[in-house]
């Protein structure tokens, strides 16, 4: 996959002239662990086709932010089961979408005797079914700064100490390198700060376990 930052972006953070290959190793590994941590792609991805399990009135996708235009359709189809007929939902009959959430229910007028979302009618009202194809675009042609100032932590760090090594000696000397470059406060901080950046803009969220 493509990385989040560039080797030029990371220079200017360490305010000082790279190593063009260690650099570019560099930021595709911080962008890898940052993917990882996040469980997101972030960078712009087509008309990707997943298939995802329902049986709940909110269908969650899974990568954000959700990208829909008309170069863009969202296509959602409810799948068969045992040689069934798969329906294909539409928007603001079978369900609301807010963000990256698509809720099956009841629209305002459902107790007035209109029609009920929740088609067909042998399909329990209000509840998705049990096997959902997704067809959506999702992730940012731009990356976001805040995102990319994550991306930048981490690359220094891996620039700066590739084999992640906590102290070394040679002869008289020795050296024992910051807690932050050790693996597991690196991710802790790491999650920390995207989790800050994505309540912010409300696209991703991030494991609370490491």
């Amino acid at each position: 996959m493509t990385a989040l930052a560039t080797p030029d972006q990371l220079a200017s953070r360490l305010q000082k002239d790279l190593d063009t290959s260690s650099a570019q190793l560099a930021v595709d590994g911080a962008s890898g662990l940052i993917r990882a941590i996040s469980a997101q792609v972030f960078t712009f991805v087509s008309q990707e086709t997943v298939v995802l399990t329902g049986n709940e009135r909110v269908l969650t996708l899974p990568q954000r932010p959700l990208v829909v235009d008309d170069s863009n359709p969202l296509t959602i189809t409810e799948m068969a089961e045992f040689g069934g007929v798969a329906v294909l939902m539409v928007e603001d009959r079978d369900y609301s979408r807010v963000g990256n959430q698509l809720t099956r229910g009841f629209p305002w007028w459902w107790n007035t005797g209109g029609r009920l979302m929740g088609y067909p009618r042998t399909r329990p009202l209000g509840v998705w079914a049990p096997r959902v194809q997704v067809t959506y675009s999702h992730g940012y042609t731009t990356i976001p700064d805040d995102v990319v100032s994550v991306v930048l932590d981490a690359a220094s760090v891996l620039y700066d100490n590739p084999t992640g090594i906590r102290a070394y000696s040679i002869d008289d000397y020795s050296e024992t390198k910051a807690a932050e470059v050790l693996g597991a406060a690196m991710v802790q901080s790491i999650a920390d700060k995207l989790g800050v950046a994505g309540r912010r803009r409300r696209a991703f969220s991030i494991r609370t376990t490491i």
